[in-house]
């Protein structure tokens, strides 16, 4: 890969999707930075030097009042915030926690408005930058000519990306000295103001008035509606603390603190600089009124030499002024890059955008793609719209604020919806997880619609106007503002897609429901992972097996998406079959690893057992565990591949237990063989299965256990509530990776269902054990199937005196069928043949097979059992 320069790039993938592991400069940014980085991208100057003269045009005296009023809904949100980044301290903010909340396409919306409203905005800062810089070296002609505004706004995209890319530490420092000078500019200007008013009154002055901070004086809800959005755009920015949380000190918690002083302190410096603006100069719409249109785009730098004076020491501080609105556009312009390139890389490395914006600068620490392809993106927006005309690029300012809006009302609604269960669980949950954000939400939504709908749609609003089909005349803001959200809902179905079809085979492939059994009671949970790439090969399965016994599974393959989805379903599958041949657990393993390995060789070239490429076939490394358990001995026997965890929590003391299983290789890197254990289990003991996503929220492998003993000690529970119980404990926050959990309690099977006989290798006992066949099924009732089963047990018992002597038992157990079970001391299997008319033998296994449902062989340490099920009779169930 090669930057726009043609330089050799020295990217890196990002390592993982989780907050911390992409691979940025870990523990970079403070208190001071987080808070710098906040105030710094709102650009409190640049935003008052463009919007306080669009507010006093809406609500006249009123504006000290809305400019502050605009701060309720930002701090509300600014909750939401705090709450999701304690939770999970991605810098895809928006993205990834709508995705968490609602899904991927919800997600995904987000993640747009965060980079219409990013670009858009980048595109006018530099603009407006440009312009600064003529006037500020008296270049006024340059200022206003398209073609070097636009030439400078390039060359200024450039330098700011350069900046942001050479890394955060450098852009923090930065960010630190440029908002120094802002604040102290802005504060020297507001005491300036105020102090004249008092003592040296222009012809404009009036005195402030307490009437200035009272809402209802507004002329009408359309005006305050106007005002406060417009507010609202002034106090944007402050998430950019967020934005770079995997890059701060104790990312869980600063950015929050950070970004709840930034808007603090915003409200003290918007309430101090309007009112003291609008007591110095009026809101007359002549001279250096607030109101008067000419000076709308602009009114500090138009009353600075008002303020300050035109000669000596005053012009000095007229042109540090008109320098500190310069530097607050070039700093918010810097800090909308910092947002927008860890958005768009937090999207690329959850799969949701080309994954080459995921690619992290080895040296730097910064996105590489993120950021230099976002700078190319916003370049490529300025030409664009200043290709077309001034009043489209003046309407796409307006427009920011509709994205603006639909990012942090969905944030807010994300929150409550994210946190929804556990609001309940104290006061401060309901009032910060709950209230707060979803008021917040509300009222970011609310104002979206209004404006979109209402006042930007207004052909009279903005600078341009468009004929629609259908619509008619409406307001080139309205336009633009919901137009660029639009080519985020077309885009949607595709970048969404491969997570939802991965999603769905993976749910397609799992068990639809567990089978009631006797031998034990079953819940199950799969959890998915939030993000386009999470959707992984996670699965449980409990397979019935001969003899009412049981099979337990769980299965972990490496990888996401659909290839770990289709490799689990193989997976599943060969797991099923080898299941019913009645295989130990290590030998069932190990047949296992050999479909792996031979899958892995049929991929071609440079895979064979052991080796595991860059490339590597997403069976490869899987972890399993099997187990089968038996309720007639209480008996479960167990072998793992990897590193699979079993606990283990008796009826009586409650105490939970891992006990130690004997290692494994995962299935197909080779190793050691598989080697099985057993374990005696009491009935009602309580069996835990679940792959390693489950303790992925806790700090280590040992932690996340101990996490989960203290969940599954809080006492006996239905196992759905169990189930329930133990995914809120382990997983109440993002799930960056699936996670699956099997609950298994045992049970003995009842003395009443099953009798076995010890039969001597004597002919004559043949008849002994039919009489006693007889007997037992006349005992629970089942006549109809008394011949059948006679002839089933005559010919199997023949067979083993026949053919092996020795020891021989037999054991018929009443479940959902009937189960005939004959073992001896042989380890030869019989075989299903079909005679010849002029064969003396061999139609025995022939006859049992055709008055049978099913029948078959499996292997014991001290020989074989040959088994057989026979269909109950209506109405003769357990």
């Amino acid at each position: 890969m090669r930057h726009f320069d043609g330089i050799l790039s020295v990217g890196r993938p990002a390592p993982g999707t989780g907050s911390g592991r992409k691979g940025l400069k870990n523990n970079a940014l403070g208190m001071f930075s987080s808070v710098a980085m906040g105030l710094a991208s709102t650009g409190p100057a640049y935003s008052l030097a463009a919007t306080l003269g669009i507010i006093v045009a809406g609500v006249g005296l009123q504006a000290p009042i809305v400019t502050m009023l605009a701060f309720i809904p930002m701090l509300l949100v600014a909750y939401a915030f705090r709450e999701l980044n304690a939770s999970n301290a991605d810098c895809g903010t928006t993205f990834t926690w709508a995705t968490r909340a609602f899904g991927p396409r919800t997600g995904w919306m987000g993640g747009w408005g965060i980079i219409v409203a990013n670009i858009i905005v980048m595109a006018n800062l530099a603009e407006i930058a440009a312009a600064y810089g003529f006037r500020l070296v008296g270049l006024d002609e340059l200022a206003d000519n398209r073609l070097w505004t636009t030439v400078a706004g390039i060359v200024w995209i450039a330098v700011l990306s350069a900046v942001c890319y050479v890394g955060i530490e450098f852009s923090a420092a930065v960010q630190r000295w440029l908002l120094c000078l802002e604040v102290l500019m802005l504060v020297l200007f507001a005491v300036a103001a105020l102090v004249r008013v008092y003592l040296d009154p222009p012809a404009t002055a009036i005195h402030v008035s307490a009437s200035w901070f009272n809402p209802f004086e507004v002329p009408s809800v359309r005006s305050l509606t106007s005002g406060i959005l417009a507010g609202v755009f002034i106090y944007w920015g402050w998430d950019t603390a967020f934005a770079v949380n995997e890059e701060t000190v104790d990312s869980a918690h600063i950015p929050g603190r950070g970004a709840v002083v930034s808007t603090l302190l915003l409200l003290v410096m918007y309430g101090l600089v309007s009112t003291s603006a609008q007591a110095f100069a009026g809101v007359g719409a002549s001279g250096i009124g607030l109101g008067n249109t000419h000076n709308s785009d602009d009114v500090l730098s138009v009353l600075g030499e008002a303020v300050f004076g035109s000669h000596d020491t005053g012009l000095l501080l007229s042109k540090l002024l008109v320098l500190m609105v310069l530097t607050s556009a070039l700093a918010s312009a810097e800090t909308t890059i910092l947002p927008l390139a860890r958005t768009v890389f937090s999207m690329a490395v959850h799969k949701v955008v080309p994954s080459g914006f995921a690619r992290v600068h080895r040296r730097f620490l910064t996105p590489t793609w993120g950021t230099l392809g976002m700078g190319a993106a916003s370049i490529a927006l300025l030409v664009l719209l200043t290709s077309f005309s001034r009043n489209i690029l003046a309407d796409s300012i307006d427009s920011v604020g509709l994205a603006i809006a639909f990012q942090y009302g969905l944030t807010g609604f994300a929150c409550l919806w994210y946190y929804r269960r556990v609001l309940t669980r104290s006061a401060r949950d309901l009032v910060f997880k709950g209230v707060l954000p979803g008021l917040g939400g509300l009222m970011m939504i609310l104002l979206f619609c209004y404006a979109a709908f209402v006042v930007y749609a207004d052909p009279g609003y903005g600078a341009s106007a468009v004929d629609l089909p259908l619509i008619g005349r409406t307001g080139g803001v309205t336009v633009l503002g919901l137009g660029a959200l639009s080519i985020g809902l077309l885009l949607m179905p595709v970048v969404t897609r491969g997570h939802t079809v991965a999603l769905k085979l993976q749910r397609s492939l799992l068990p639809r429901r567990l089978p009631r059994h006797a031998a034990v009671d079953t819940a199950s949970r799969y959890v998915p992972a939030d993000s386009g790439s999470g959707v992984g090969g996670d699965w449980y399965d409990v397979i019935p097996l001969s003899g009412t016994r049981v099979a337990l599974v769980v299965g972990d393959v490496v990888g996401h998406g659909l290839r770990a989805a289709a490799t689990m379903g193989r997976l599943r599958t060969g797991v099923r079959v080898l299941a019913r041949l009645d295989l130990s657990p290590d030998e069932l393993l190990s047949r296992l690893a050999d479909l792996v390995e031979q899958t892995a060789h049929e991929g071609g070239p440079g895979r064979g057992p052991g080796h595991w490429t860059s490339h590597h076939d997403a069976a490869l490394g899987v972890s399993c565990l099997y187990a089968v358990y038996n309720p007639v001995a209480g008996k479960c026997s167990i072998a793992r591949a990897g590193d699979p965890v079993l606990v283990v929590v008796p009826p009586r003391t409650g105490v939970v237990d891992c006990p130690e299983l004997p290692p494994g290789p995962p299935l197909g890197m080779g190793g050691p063989p598989y080697q099985s254990t057993e374990l005696v289990l009491t009935p009602g003991s309580l069996l835990v299965l679940f792959t390693e996503g489950l303790l992925q929220a806790a700090d280590d492998h040992d932690a996340g256990l101990a996490q989960l003993s203290r969940a599954l000690a809080g006492g006996p529970a239905p196992l759905e509530a169990l189930c329930d119980r133990v995914v809120s404990a382990m997983l109440p926050g993002p799930v960056d990776v699936d996670a699956t959990l099997l609950m298994v309690r045992t049970r003995l099977l009842d003395r009443n269902q099953y009798a076995e006989w010890a039969v001597l290798p004597d002919p004559a006992a043949v008849a002994t054990i039919r009489t006693a066949v007889s007997k037992q099924l006349r005992d629970w009732g089942l006549d109809d199937l008394a011949f059948t089963t006679e002839l089933i047990v005559s010919e199997l018992v023949t067979n083993a005196i026949r053919y092996v002597g020795g020891p021989i038992q037999v054991r018929l157990i009443r479940d959902r069928a009937l189960i005939c079970e004959v073992s001896d001391t042989g380890h030869t299997s019989p075989n299903l043949r079909h005679a010849a008319s002029d064969d003396e033998g061999g139609r025995g296994l022939f006859i049992i097979a055709q008055m049978t449902h099913h029948w078959g062989t499996r292997y014991t340490r001290t020989g074989k059992t040959i088994w057989t099920e026979q269909d109950l009779p209506s109405g003769s169930g357990p």
